[in-house]
């Protein structure tokens, strides 16, 4: 008697409670859509599901046992479900039919996140956005956030990059099969300082018109530290300096971006000159 449940979760007929268990994790892991992006990976994921809830009631399974995939018309289960009711079959429809209103699916409410709601073993996954401020992302350290009534402090990793998601295990909804994960998305707040291009960043500072004019040398604060820059003598506005490897950390090369210094420069105001300054002044600018 042909039991195809058995082969869907990758067990044998005798199988105890804790191997399939243990075998549908594995398997919920490898075919979830958010980690395999093959186009069967999401039914093949709703079958696994199917087979566990079935599997891992006892009195579900005792009768599952019993009758085999003769309780499916003799068809093995994936071809069963996808006869009823297609692409957007209902499985908990499906299967009070198999086992009559008190067989106790859950509710259509525990729906898997990503359409086709099924009854089963939810998805246990949280996903949230989270934005994290400008400085965080590019040094990296630990983020304090508050979500589904919990508390906690999460790593932040150096170099991370809008649209990233972070994976914060074990922090999602529970089920029978153990508690999901936090998933965040991750934004990145407006600075008013620097702008980021990649791994490079840009930061506009003031700079003095004397020292444009003639040259000298201003310290100006950056994320990692602060750096000594000699300004030459006829020094443009909105010119650039670039500072090496004081950007933002290539997450995968490990290798550092550069830092661009752009220059401001700023005007006095001529209430604050000498009246004979702003004499020569009128008569030598061009």
């Amino acid at each position: 008697m042909s039991k195809s449940l058995y082969e869907t979760l990758d067990v044998s007929e005798n199988a105890t409670a804790d191997e399939i268990k243990k075998s549908y994790r594995k398997l919920a892991r490898k075919y979830h859509p958010d980690i395999n992006k093959d186009k069967e990976a999401e039914e093949k994921f709703k079958e696994i599901n199917a087979a566990y809830e079935i599997l891992s009631d006892e009195k579900k399974r005792a009768q599952y046992d019993q009758f085999g995939d003769n309780m499916f018309g003799g068809q093995n289960f994936s071809d069963f479900a996808r006869s009823q009711g297609g692409s957007g079959i209902n499985l908990d429809d499906i299967l009070s039919q198999i086992f009559g209103n008190g067989g106790g699916f859950s509710s259509g409410a525990n729906s898997f996140g990503f359409g086709g709601g099924f009854g089963f073993e939810p998805d246990l996954d949280i996903r949230a956005n989270l934005t994290i401020p400008f400085e965080t992302a590019v040094l990296g350290g630990k983020h304090h956030i508050n979500i589904q009534n919990d508390s906690f402090d999460i790593k932040i990793p150096a170099g991370i990059q809008s649209g990233e998601t972070i994976r914060v295990r074990g922090k999602g909804k529970a089920g029978r099969a153990g508690k999901g994960d936090l998933l965040l998305k991750i934004a990145i707040a407006d600075d008013g300082t620097y702008s980021r291009d990649g791994n490079d960043l840009t930061k506009t500072f003031d700079l003095p018109l004397k020292i444009a004019l003639f040259g000298g040398k201003v310290s100006i604060p950056t994320l990692h530290k602060e750096v000594s820059l000699k300004i030459p003598a006829n020094t443009k506005n909105a010119q650039r300096f670039r500072i090496k490897e004081l950007g933002v950390k290539n997450r995968k090369t490990g290798q550092m971006g550069d830092l661009y210094l752009k220059t401001n420069i700023v005007l006095p105001h001529t209430d604050t000159l000498s009246d004979e300054l702003k004499k020569t002044l009128e008569e030598q600018l061009p």
